[in-house]
């Protein structure tokens, strides 16, 4: 449950810039209710998400507060940590992280899929300790050695209490939030994104199921075709529909993307092209390439002029 608490102050964990905030109070269970924050620009646009986490952990008969920060992307991927001024991360027996230490764990966060996912906390350590238990060899399928590389020796109740908090149920309840900032404006920065989480989720609110593209946005998608990721260009252009390209223009533009892409995205246009109505002046351009096509693309081509 999401329960609006204030609706801006400063970010102090943003350091050398003021970041407006809005904060959501989130109602995890009966006993668990913590502070979600959303960062906003100048102008007020969401910008990410943060937390600043304050969590017990428990060793053989004490617990250790552990003070830290966490940042999600809008649609709640977590990107990075930091620590509070003057706060540490320790191990078992009070020893302090070490640098490595500190990148293993944004490693071990960054593991959408980690064995932290199938496991209980009691599965992976002997009990009143902080030491990986021989048990887990036959409850995760994997030898202790590997799981020991994906822990931090005398760490694992911290590392799997933080991993569970970077992928918990604040993840859904962030993923509602943006949707309510959903707009034109919002979209065209999604597109626009290097961040291909966002490009996907705009995509799906802007092209129809039969593969029309909203008009505002028919830009964008033509960007993300002929962009640097081959996986969601490729996926652009298999989901948009034949008549985005029905147009001599356009399928000029299609063409001229061709001759600028890499080769798999090459056969990938040729595939599409095959199912056009094409117009004579880029067919002419396409029998001009046979020359230097090699068999995979004569075929193709071939394949289109013949339909033509």
């Amino acid at each position: 449950m999401i329960q609006l608490l204030l609706l801006y102050s400063l970010c102090c964990t943003c350091p050398n810039r003021e970041v407006r905030v809005r904060e959501y109070r989130i109602t995890e269970n009966d006993t668990l209710t913590y502070t979600l924050k959303l960062a906003l620009d100048e102008k007020g646009e969401p910008q990410y998400f943060f937390r600043n986490i304050f969590t017990p952990v428990c060793y053989t008969n004490e617990c250790k507060p552990v003070y830290i920060n966490f940042y999600w992307d809008l649609l709640g991927h977590y990107e990075r940590y930091d620590l509070p001024e003057g706060k540490v991360l320790t191990k078992v027996d009070h020893d302090e992280f070490k640098e490595a230490d500190y990148q293993k764990l944004q490693d071990i966060l960054t593991q959408t899929n980690s064995i932290f996912a199938d496991l209980k906390m009691e599965d992976l350590i002997s009990k009143g300790t902080d030491n990986l238990t021989d048990s887990v060899d036959a409850k995760a399928g994997a030898t202790l050695k590997t799981i020991k590389n994906q822990v931090i020796d005398g760490a694992v109740y911290t590392c799997y209490t933080l991993w569970h908090i970077a992928y918990g149920k604040a993840v859904p309840e962030m993923q509602k939030i943006t949707e309510k900032y959903s707009n034109d404006a919002l979209l065209h920065r999604f597109l626009e994104s290097k961040n291909h989480h966002y490009q996907y989720w705009a995509m799906a609110k802007v092209m129809h199921a039969n593969g029309e593209v909203k008009r505002p946005f028919q830009k964008d998608i033509e960007a993300i075709i002929a962009g640097k990721n081959g996986f969601i260009a490729k996926y652009a252009l298999q989901h948009v529909g034949n008549d985005f390209f029905q147009t001599t223009e356009r399928q000029n533009w299609l063409w001229d993307t061709y001759l600028k892409t890499g080769y798999a995205m090459q056969i990938a246009i040729l595939k599409k092209m095959d199912g056009l109505k094409l117009q004579e002046p880029v067919a002419a351009r396409l029998k001009e390439s046979l020359s230097t096509a090699n068999d995979e693309q004569t075929k193709l081509i071939n394949s289109i002029l013949k339909k033509k």
